[in-house]
């Protein structure tokens, strides 16, 4: 590769990795393939992370930051909590179309025999989405949408509704599009 300016290395391992997580039938990664197919030396990608783990870390802190930069700007756009919630779920699922290595990586699928703080770190995004949605539905609640008693479990309910479209999308090799069926089952979902 051509010369490039600091920190512009490790995003092109990242995106390299996240290019090589889109491959349905994908093998293991490992560096040396990362190596090869950036064509460079394993050496060099370890000048940029000391581990595989910490590039797969790069890519979980792009996730976080994506993902909850968005559900920020949607709570302080959206005035119902009903439509913070419906946005919410939109934009999780455009997220996942819009990355399919990124999706390998949110559904675990990726993180298999790396290190095990990496699926811990997943749990605690989706504890943190968990949190976003009881938010939208607490202020949906109380404006009249639902209950606050039901909160906690249908907040439960809209993770779990995601984790699932996420990994029916990367199990059908990215066919199944995860906003197939989108408006009737959200419309299911967030009925009061």
């Amino acid at each position: 590769m051509a010369s490039t300016k600091p920190g512009q290395r490790k995003t092109q391992i990242l995106q390299a990795l996240a290019a090589m997580l889109e491959q349905p039938k994908s093998e293991k990664i490992t560096t040396a393939a990362l190596a090869s197919r950036l064509d460079v030396s394993e050496a060099a990608l370890y000048r940029h992370f000391a581990s595989k783990a910490q590039m797969y870390e790069g890519l979980i802190e792009f996730i976080e930051s994506s993902v909850f930069g968005l559900i920020n700007q949607i709570a302080e756009r959206e005035e119902a909590g009903v439509d913070q919630a419906h946005a919410s779920l939109q934009m999780l699922l455009q997220f996942a179309a819009s990355n399919p290595g990124m999706t390998r990586v949110l559904i675990g699928e990726a993180l298999v025999n790396e290190d095990e703080r990496l699926q811990l770190r997943m749990n605690q995004f989706y504890d943190k989405l968990e949190l976003a949605f009881k938010q939208s539905l607490r202020v949906a609640a109380s404006q009249g949408h639902g209950s606050e008693a039901d909160v906690v479990a249908r907040a439960s309910l809209l993770v779990a509704y995601v984790v699932g479209r996420w990994h029916r999308y990367a199990k059908s090799g990215f066919r199944q599009h995860p906003t197939d069926g989108f408006a009737l089952q959200v419309s299911l979902l967030l009925a009061a």
